[in-house]
């Protein structure tokens, strides 16, 4: 089997007086694209904030090659080949759709290897080079989902995490967001998928998890959980 890239063990989150996530365990191995699904407030996000760094565990561990990365923040895991695109996209509004692939590049050195990497993003998501000198502040939000998606490949990760990468996107750009998840998967890069979006998460995903109210309630290979009855009526509204 496949080295275990990214493991969170028993996993607890809260902010606010409110326990969020309440003792999850996943793992992640090299060369798979793992869907976790669940509704609104289920824990999605916090459980992606805690794997980043950018929210305190309250009890458990995320080892990250094997290591313990407790208490890192995401300055140091995107150094170490793990990138996050955040629920909301959180791109540079004021900067330009170059510059903001460049940032997506500075922990790198390699000024030919960057150059090459922003045409590679030009290449997969064409409308950005068509607007490659506008501000992103500009762009709608499907544009502003292909240009963060750009930014975090731009580090070369090992492991792309992607926060509800589908929201509130037309149709036609979630064809296209799924699309470059499948590409940038087939490229060997190791993915963890948080999706509202159920059906389309677990039909590309090798494995999928179900969370709901801070626990994981169901796990196993992506498209037999989307043939799962209590999936099905539960997330497919069948």
């Amino acid at each position: 089997m496949a080295d275990i890239l990214l493991k969170v063990k028993d996993l607890q989150v809260g902010y606010g007086g409110i326990q969020a996530v309440k003792g999850v365990s996943l793992e992640v191995r090299e060369g798979e694209l793992v869907s976790l699904i669940g509704s609104n407030g289920a824990g999605k996000t916090t459980t992606m904030k805690a794997i980043t760094g950018t929210l305190p565990l309250q009890a458990g561990d995320i080892e990250y090659l094997g290591k313990s990365i407790k208490g890192q923040g995401p300055w140091d895991l995107v150094k170490q080949g793990l990138a996050m695109v955040p629920e909301g996209r959180g791109v540079f509004t004021r900067m330009t759709i170059t510059e903001n692939l460049q940032m997506g590049a500075y922990i790198r050195s390699d000024a030919a290897g960057i150059a090459d990497d922003i045409e590679k993003m030009f290449t997969i998501f064409p409308r950005l080079r068509e607007r490659k000198d506008q501000l992103a502040g500009t762009m709608s939000g499907g544009e502003q989902q292909m240009l963060a998606m750009g930014r975090a490949l731009m580090s070369r990760p090992k492991v792309l995490l992607l926060d509800e990468p589908s929201m509130g996107l037309s149709p036609i750009m979630v064809d296209k967001i799924f699309e470059v998840v499948r590409d940038v998967y087939a490229q060997g890069v190791t993915v963890l998928l948080v999706e509202q979006n159920a059906s389309r998460a677990l039909a590309i995903a090798d494995r999928g998890y179900v969370m709901d109210s801070g626990l994981i309630t169901m796990t196993g290979v992506g498209k037999d959980m989307l043939e799962d009855p209590k999936v099905r009526a539960a997330y497919l509204g069948e």
